[in-house]
């Protein structure tokens, strides 16, 4: 069973360590003192209540952002490199829906993520998400890329 809290300090210095390979590494993070100097993610200090760690026991396995928008809220989820594919994607978004189903009821979660990374579009949709509409291009903080929004209805 999965534990999760408000993210520490230490916790977001050893997120920015993760290191992703191959075509992941678009996932890599800057440094944790570049974070703090942009106020980047979950280094901003106005969205740094957003953001949760996930263990199993003592093994940091990832990271949710938990935004609530006027009718929605959005999720970013991180998992740990080594512990991609072993099902904990999926296991923190359960923990995801059912916390934010609580606190923002009625509101769908979406979620954007790159259309090749068909993994995490897999993960997403055994959470209980589903593509909705056409693939986008945006611009994020790691790059260009095409994306698809990915939402699950409030239950």
């Amino acid at each position: 069973m999965l534990c999760c809290h408000q993210m520490t300090e230490s916790e977001k210095q050893e997120v920015c360590s993760w290191n992703y390979e191959g075509e992941y590494a678009v996932y890599n993070l800057p440094d944790y003192k570049t974070m703090q100097e942009k106020q980047m993610g979950f280094c901003n200090p106005k969205r740094d209540k957003n953001f949760f760690s996930y263990y199993d026991g003592e093994v940091l396995i990832g990271f949710t952002n938990l935004l609530e928008e006027e009718s929605s809220v959005f999720v970013g989820i991180g998992v740990s490199p080594n512990l991609c594919s072993k099902g904990y994607g999926q296991q923190i978004l359960s923990l995801v829906k059912e916390c934010s189903f609580r606190l923002y009821p009625g509101k769908p979660l979406y979620l954007e993520v790159r259309c090749w990374n068909r993994r995490a579009v897999a993960c997403y949709e055994r959470a209980g998400f589903a593509i909705e509409g056409q693939p986008f291009r945006q611009t994020t903080s790691m790059g260009k890329g095409s994306f698809y929004r990915m939402v699950c209805q409030a239950e």
